[in-house]
């Protein structure tokens, strides 16, 4: 075969060597781009993390969080409550400042919501036991189109403290920021006698951790 009939050839094969090399190139580009990718995702992990743990909460509000998902603020640093007036779900008027002087604990629930479900017996169990210490409970109804829905919740689990109603969140949006959260549901804040925010809960409490949550306020003098 003569050097003519072979040169054809030889420019044939040039293309596919030059193909299978911007495949590979595309291989470890596709390649970098997922780790990169993960490198990216994992910092957002991080990053999310870290938001909790010991640290404080966001809007200088000085909570710190321990290990149990608690959140305290020391006494000297503590801000008082919004005011928080209005109907409660039965129509009644209620004003939490009138329990200045007591340990209010301020709980935001929803008929709809599951995890409510599971600790209301602990909140009405807590609220018996500790009603003769100066311990108030007060619920925000939130998210209810209707009281309706509200009232038919706390009789089925037996509640018997007030609960404001508050369908748009209104009333947890006075609070400082960083202090509520008005899509998580439920949350629990704790006031001191001097109606100062002591502690915090963003979910669901068993009977333990509610009384964990209330035993230093208690003893405070």
């Amino acid at each position: 075969m003569s050097a003519a009939s072979r040169a054809p050839q030889r420019s044939i094969r040039t293309p596919q060597r030059t193909n299978r090399t911007n495949r590979a190139h595309g291989r470890s580009r596709g390649r970098a781009v997922l780790l990169t990718g993960g490198a990216v995702v994992a910092a957002l992990l991080l990053s999310a993390c870290g938001s909790g743990g010991k640290s404080g909460g966001t809007g200088n509000t000085g909570f710190v969080t321990g290990s149990d998902g608690i959140a305290t603020v020391e006494k000297g640093s503590r801000v008082a409550a919004p005011e928080l007036s209005g109907k409660t779900i039965d129509g009644k008027q209620l004003d939490v400042a009138d329990y200045q002087g007591k340990i209010v604990v301020l709980n935001v629930w929803g008929s709809w919501c599951g995890p409510c479900r599971l600790e209301a017996k602990n909140f009405v169990k807590v609220s018996e036991d500790l009603k003769d210490q100066g311990v108030q409970f007060v619920g925000i109804n939130t998210r209810d189109t209707s009281t309706s829905p509200a009232i038919a919740f706390e009789k089925a689990h037996g509640v018997t403290y007030p609960s404001l109603y508050d369908p748009t969140g209104k009333l947890m949006l006075r609070f400082k920021k960083g202090t509520l959260n008005p899509q998580t549901i439920p949350s629990t804040l704790v006031l001191d006698r001097d109606g100062k925010v002591a502690s915090r809960s963003l979910s669901a409490l068993s009977e333990a951790s509610l009384r964990k949550m209330l035993k230093p306020i208690l003893a405070e003098k």
